[in-house]
């Protein structure tokens, strides 16, 4: 079996995590077991490249469970949690390209490898996989049928190249199942962005005031988590809607202009690029913190930065210190990328575990309806995302009331009034 990880000595430690994981993760591992007898995806290939991690372990072995062969790479240069990676390889089978600080070459010669497996599934976490697929490898275009994105920026990228006619096969948007979005984005980037912020720099939160560039899902579960810790919170943002919501929600709304010279901790979560450029990091104040929670690293001008400055030396593990020449220091944390990953372990499993769950369902739908789906971007389903929630309650000894008949006829009838 091919492979590319770091060390394949740190195997043992990723099997312990991967366990850890799976004990914490029971719809996922629900579903494997209903599915392990049937196979239905016995002889499907699929071609993954989704953060590694203990929770993708879970993934893939559910995956591997319902029949399936399966290659994996990283979606990102320092997300690949390498225990993890070495682990896959050794305890699980699987073809795994990844490993932190791999450069861009090496990126992109990662996900090449797991298209030479010829796919007929992708599984993709900011779409990178399948852009390569339509740009370097045109002819694996007639065996894959299908493929699913776990993120935000991924679903932009996707629907804008259906928009322009470019997409030549369906994919199901598992970011925006309501049982994603709406936990996974919120609680779990809150949680996580906060956790490789204080990892990396160890800095105490109350008190300070934290500056939020975009109101999304996962800026706010920032925003509510960074208040939570006794923050004083900013929101920036540039579509009128979100920006009623963070003023409804209680926090100051302003311009970035107007937070830079304000701002102790800055987290960018917008999926754009220069949100932080030149003229706010002039303003800054000495001492500054600058991380990202989107998933490309172009949110923080790092051009800018690198102009602006006249010493720059790594403080810390994911701490790179930005000696200006106006004589301020302002700290980058994990070179601008995704500061969850990069500088913690993302999301905590008990979230991953549904979506995860619709991943792993929506390739079931994907294959069930193999040949009858436009190539567009398709949504979740709500019956798949009803049935997550429904697992998950189960799993958490939740339970719910139910519309009785009378109840359902009333809902249903119009007639009915004062």
């Amino acid at each position: 079996m091919k492979y590319k990880v770091k060390d394949m000595n740190l195997a043992e430690q990723g099997r312990l995590n991967i366990e850890l994981a799976e004990s914490r993760m029971p719809v996922l591992s629900y579903l494997r077991k209903k599915y392990d007898n049937e196979k239905p995806l016995k002889g499907i290939s699929i071609g993954g490249c989704l953060h590694v991690t203990k929770e993708t372990a879970v993934l893939i072995r559910a995956l591997k469970a319902a029949g399936a062969e399966v290659a994996w790479s990283g979606c990102n240069p320092l997300s690949t949690q390498d225990d993890v990676a070495a682990a896959l390889v050794k305890y699980y089978e699987v073809p795994v390209f990844a490993w932190r600080g791999l450069s861009n070459h090496e990126y992109y010669d990662c996900i090449d490898e797991v298209l030479n497996s010829l796919p007929d599934i992708t599984m993709d976490d900011g779409a990178d996989l399948i852009i390569r697929i339509h740009e370097n490898y045109c002819s694996l275009l007639k065996k894959v049928f299908g493929g699913t994105e776990e993120t935000t920026t991924g679903v932009h990228r996707l629907r804008a190249m259906a928009t322009a006619g470019k997409l030549h096969y369906p994919i199901v948007a598992v970011n925006d199942a309501e049982t994603k979005w709406d936990f996974d984005n919120i609680y779990g980037t809150g949680q996580s962005t906060l956790d490789g912020i204080i990892r990396s720099t160890n800095v105490l939160l109350a008190g300070k005031t934290v500056v939020v560039a975009g109101y999304g899902h996962c800026g706010k579960g920032v925003a509510m988590r960074a208040r939570g810790m006794g923050a004083n919170v900013i929101v920036t943002e540039v579509d009128p809607m979100q920006a009623l919501k963070a003023t409804m929600d209680g926090y100051r709304v302003m311009p970035m202009d107007g937070a830079a010279p304000q701002g102790n901790i800055f987290v960018t979560a917008t999926g754009c690029k220069e949100v932080i450029k030149r003229q706010h990091l002039r303003k800054m104040k000495d001492g500054t913190i600058l991380s990202n929670t989107g998933h490309f690293n172009v949110e923080i001008s790092l051009r800018d930065l690198e102009e602006l400055a006249k010493e720059k030396k790594e403080v810390r593990p994911n701490v790179m210190e930005y000696f200006l020449c106006s004589g301020k220091k302002l700290y980058l944390l994990a070179e601008g990328r995704l500061v969850n990953l990069a500088a913690a372990e993302g999301h905590p499993s008990e979230v991953m575990d549904m979506s995860f769950a619709n991943q792993f369902l929506s390739v079931l739908y994907l294959v069930q309806n193999k040949g009858r789906l436009n190539n567009r971007v398709h949504d979740v389903s709500r019956e798949q995302d009803a049935e997550v929630a429904v697992i998950k309650l189960n799993t958490l000894g939740v339970d719910i009331d139910r519309l009785t008949r009378e109840q359902q006829r009333y809902l249903k009838d119009y007639t009915s009034g004062t």
